[in-house]
């Protein structure tokens, strides 16, 4: 190994250990994001179908008993309407009243 070429080893190894820690950090971003978004969707139905029985209380619950912030809520015809909020990430659903799951068994 000529003299020159000492330290080049260690100069590639923090760039590579640089690079991994960054892509890291970008993989746990996304996933945080990815996280929210599906609990605020879940967190939204929930809210949505609460509504549609109970109005406003039934809505507010479900999306705080789901960890998120009732931002929007509303009728629309026979419709109730919800946006929550989890973290960054709002979603929305709606729900029909009068439309009750058919339930299993005896």
């Amino acid at each position: 190994m000529e003299i020159r070429d000492r330290g080049t080893a260690t100069l590639w190894s923090v760039v590579w250990l640089a690079l991994a820690a960054t892509l890291m950090v970008a993989l746990a971003e996304v996933g945080a994001a990815a996280r929210d978004a599906a609990r605020a969707q879940s967190a939204a139905d929930a809210a949505a179908l609460a509504g549609a029985f109970d109005g406003f209380d039934g809505a507010r619950d479900a999306a705080q008993h789901n960890d998120a912030v009732l931002i929007e809520h509303g009728w629309t015809g026979d419709r109730f309407v919800v946006v929550v909020q989890v973290g960054e990430v709002a979603r929305r659903a709606v729900a029909v009243r009068g439309l009750v799951p058919a339930r299993r068994g005896p």
